[in-house]
């Protein structure tokens, strides 16, 4: 039984950076892991009419930190210990949908598989693993 539900992930989000709010939308969740939403905007694009790199390695960091928090609860300090992300193809610069599924939830570690695809389109732009570091509580 997952420790946070969607709305709770959302409320989470959008708390932990006050200052700077995320644009990441939580949109399902569960014992599996978490999908978010990237609404894109010209700030996520690049030269060539597609989203950057940077937005979408956020997207995949953001994703498998909920996918642990989903899990664990509101731990804010749980942080990336590594993020490797391949590059599939060039996503047109429409929402990007990330689906993160846990791959290891340990004691001191959590390991989920991200993949991301563009709003109407079914191939994978990007894919990445990666791991979390669970304080100790």
């Amino acid at each position: 039984m997952p420790a946070m539900t969607t709305e709770e992930l959302q409320a989470f989000l959008l708390g932990a950076f006050p200052d700077s709010p995320s644009t990441m939308v939580v949109e399902d969740s569960g014992a599996w892991g978490v999908t978010l939403r990237l609404p894109v905007t010209k700030v996520h694009g690049r030269p060539g009419g597609t989203v950057s790199g940077p937005s979408l390695m956020a997207l995949a960091d953001g994703t498998a930190w909920l996918a642990v928090l989903a899990q664990i609860g509101p731990v804010a300090l749980a942080v990336t210990t590594s993020l490797h992300i391949d590059f599939l193809r060039k996503p047109p610069l429409v929402d990007i949908v990330a689906e993160g599924r846990l791959l290891k939830l340990g004691k001191t570690l959590g390991v989920v598989d991200v993949a991301l695809r563009a709003v109407g389109h079914d191939d994978v732009v990007a894919k990445a693993q990666v791991t979390y570091s669970i304080p100790p509580r």
